[in-house]
C-alpha cells in the first residue's frame, strides 16, 4: 500500500469540519472506524501512565478506569481531546513512536514501508501529523474501504455459489422425494386393496360373533336366575348362623361380669386390710417418735464438711472453649441460664417470643445429654403476666416477678441452694457474675456457651 502524497493535492480542497491540525491541514472526511478505534486505544493506554496533574480535565474521572473499559465508556470523549488538545495529542505521538520508530521515521520522510498494516499507518500519521498526512489518511480510508469492498465481493460470490450448491443439492433431494413418495403410493394402494378384502372377512366374522353372543347372553340370564335363589338360601343360612353367635357372645359377656364381680371384691378385702396394716405402722411411728429418715455417722461428717465450704467447680480459666463440658459432668450440678443475656448475644435480631422458644428448645436437648439440672429465666418485669412459653420436661422455666429483674432473680437462686450444691450460671453480665462468685458459683459467658450449643444441635 503507498499513500505518499501526489504532487499539487494538499486536501485543502474538501469540507473542513474533520481533523484540524497545527499546520492547518483537515480532513476531508471522518477517521475511518478502525482507524479511530486504534487512535482511542493509544490515548486509552497513555491516560493510564500519566500524573494526575497532567491530565487533561474532561478525562480525569475516567483515567482510573481499567483501559478496555477506558477505552469501551469514554472513547468519544478521548478521540475528541485528542483532536482539540495538541499537547495530549503529542504526548500519545510519543508514544506511539516508541512502538513504531521505524514507521514513525518513514511517515517523516514521507515513505510509507509497503508491508505496513493500513490501520497502523492511519493512527500513526493522525497523532504524529507529519508534512502530508491528510493525504497519507485519506489512502488509508480508500485502501481500507478498497479492502472491505473486495471482502464484499468475496463473500457474496462465496454466498451466491453456497446458494447454487443448496438448490441443486434441494433439487436431487426433491427428485428423490418424489420417486420414493410415488413408491409409497403405490404400495398404499395395493395395502388398500388387501384391507379391503380384510374389512369384508371381518364383517363376515363379527355377524357369526354377535349371533353367538345373543346365544351366551340367554344362558348366562338362566345361570344368573339360579345364581340369585342359591344366593337367597345362602342370606337366610347367614341370618340363622349370625342369631346362634349373638347368644354365644351375650352368655361370654355375663361369665366375664362375673368373673370381674369376683375379683372387685377379693381386691376390695385385700385394699381394707393394707390400709389398715399402713394405718397401724403410722400409728407406731409416732407413737415411737421415729425420725422419717435414718442418717448414718458417715453421712452426718460429710454434711458438716460441706457446710464449710462449697463443690469447687474450678480448675479451668473462664475462656477455656472446653469449661462447660468440664462443669456439667459435676455430680448434681445445677445450671442457671441468664435467657435474654445468652439469646441477644446469639440471635438478638428475632423476636422475643421466638429467642426465648429457639433456647428452650437448645436447652431441652443440653438436659436430655447431659442430665444436668437446668432452670432458665427470663426477665418478666415488664409484663402484667409471664409470656405463654410451652414448659419442657427437663428444662426449669422461670420469670421474674414485677419490680423484680431477671438479675436478682438469679442470685436469689443462687443464694437459695444448700452450701454443697455445685453451681453454674451463664451469663456476660459483669453484675451477675460479681454477685454469683461471691455467692460461691461459677460463671460461664455467653459466647461459650452458645459455641457449644451449635457445636451439639
Amino acid at each position: 500500500m503507498s499513500t505518499r502524497p501526489e504532487a499539487g493535492d494538499s486536501g485543502n480542497g474538501a469540507a473542513p469540519e474533520h481533523g484540524n491540525g497545527e499546520d492547518g491541514e483537515r480532513l476531508p472526511r471522518p477517521l475511518p472506524e478502525a482507524v479511530r478505534s486504534r487512535v482511542i486505544d493509544y490515548g486509552s493506554d497513555v491516560l493510564g501512565g500519566m500524573r494526575a496533574a497532567e491530565l487533561p480535565a474532561p478525562l480525569r474521572r475516567v483515567a482510573k478506569f481499567e483501559p478496555r473499559r477506558r477505552a469501551r465508556l469514554a472513547g468519544p470523549q478521548i478521540a475528541a481531546q485528542l483532536e482539540t488538545d495538541p499537547a495530549f495529542r503529542t504526548l500519545v505521538a510519543e508514544r506511539v513512536e516508541q512502538v513504531w520508530p521505524e514507521l514513525a521515521e518513514g511517515l517523516r520522510s514521507g515513505v510509507v514501508p509497503p508491508a505496513a498494516d493500513p490501520v497502523a499507518v492511519g493512527a500513526c500519521a493522525y497523532l504524529l501529523r507529519p508534512p502530508g498526512w491528510v493525504d497519507i489518511v485519506e489512502g488509508v480510508h480508500s485502501e481500507l474501504d478498497r479492502e472491505a469492498g473486495a471482502k464484499e465481493a468475496d463473500e457474496a460470490a462465496e454466498a451466491l455459489e453456497e446458494v447454487n450448491h443448496r438448490l441443486a443439492q434441494a433439487r436431487e433431494e426433491h427428485r428423490a422425494e418424489t420417486d420414493r413418495l410415488r413408491a409409497l403410493i403405490k404400495e398404499h394402494k395395493a395395502e388398500i386393496s388387501e384391507l379391503r378384502q380384510k374389512v369384508h372377512t371381518e364383517r363376515r366374522r363379527a355377524r357369526e360373533a354377535t349371533a353367538r353372543a345373543e346365544q351366551v347372553a340367554l344362558r348366562a340370564d338362566e345361570r344368573a336366575a339360579e345364581a340369585t335363589g342359591r344366593v337367597g338360601a345362602l342370606e337366610s343360612e347367614n341370618r340363622r348362623l349370625k342369631s346362634r353367635l349373638s347368644a354365644a357372645e351375650a352368655q361370654v359377656e355375663n361369665a366375664r361380669r362375673a368373673v370381674r364381680a369376683g375379683r372387685n371384691a377379693d381386691e376390695a378385702r385385700l385394699r381394707v386390710l393394707l390400709d389398715v396394716l399402713v394405718d397401724a405402722s403410722h400409728g407406731l411411728r409416732r407413737e415411737l417418735a421415729l425420725p422419717a429418715a435414718v442418717d448414718s455417722p458417715a453421712d452426718l461428717v460429710a454434711a458438716e464438711a460441706d457446710e464449710r465450704r462449697r463443690v469447687s467447680l474450678g480448675g479451668l480459666p473462664d475462656d477455656d472453649p472446653g469449661l462447660l463440658e468440664h462443669l456439667l459432668t459435676v455430680p448434681r450440678v445445677h445450671l442457671l441460664v441468664d435467657g435474654y443475656n445468652v439469646t441477644k448475644t446469639g440471635y438478638g435480631t428475632l423476636p422475643l417470643a421466638d429467642q426465648r422458644t429457639r433456647l428452650l428448645s437448645s436447652l431441652e436437648g443440653l438436659a436430655s445429654r447431659t442430665k444436668a439440672e437446668i432452670t432458665c429465666v427470663f426477665d418478666g418485669a415488664d409484663v402484667d403476666a409471664p409470656p405463654a412459653v410451652a414448659q419442657t420436661r427437663r428444662v426449669r422455666l422461670l420469670f421474674s416477678a414485677p419490680g423484680e429483674t431477671a438479675d436478682e432473680l438469679i442470685v436469689r437462686l443462687v443464694r437459695a441452694e444448700p452450701p454443697g450444691r455445685p453451681i453454674a450460671v451463664v451469663t456476660s453480665d459483669r453484675e451477675i457474675v460479681g454477685a454469683v462468685r461471691r455467692a460461691g458459683a461459677r460463671a460461664i459467658s455467653s459466647p461459650i456457651f452458645l459455641r457449644r450449643l451449635e457445636s451439639h444441635g
